[in-house]
């Protein structure tokens, strides 16, 4: 791996995850059915996935420019909660969609290229594969 970026090791890694996984497994006690974020109804997405209401006009903005669907829009916040929960972070922050946001953008367009660009707050962002 020639990246300049540092790496994680990988116990380092899956500490987070079972951190992670805990912080979920509290969130969804006693709601059957629902064990991560994955799983969340559109009601729980509403409850657990709250962003302040500039960054919902935002957000919504990325959506349309990035040319993605309502139901795109609600995965990219499940993804974020997860992002958020890998974070530690109780709020999902604007990194923490803007990553899912690169995700879901590789997997609409396929992952053939190097580099992808995504519009948040009006300007191209590159991300790596």
């Amino acid at each position: 791996m020639t990246s300049d970026t540092l790496e994680e090791d990988s116990f380092i890694i899956r500490e987070r995850v079972i951190k992670a996984r805990a912080i979920q497994a509290d969130r969804y006690n006693g709601k059957s059915g629902i064990y991560t974020n994955a799983q969340m109804t559109t009601q729980q997405l509403r409850k657990y996935c709250k962003i302040d209401r500039a960054s919902t006009h935002e957000l919504e903005d990325t959506m349309k420019k990035n040319h993605l669907s309502a139901r795109a829009y609600d995965r990219i916040l499940k993804v974020s909660r997860t992002i958020a929960d890998l974070a530690g972070s109780e709020q999902i922050s604007f990194d923490h969609f803007a990553e899912a946001v690169r995700y879901r953008c590789l997997d609409k367009e396929g992952w053939g290229e190097t580099r992808k660009s995504v519009k948040l707050e009006g300007k191209a962002i590159e991300g790596n594969n």
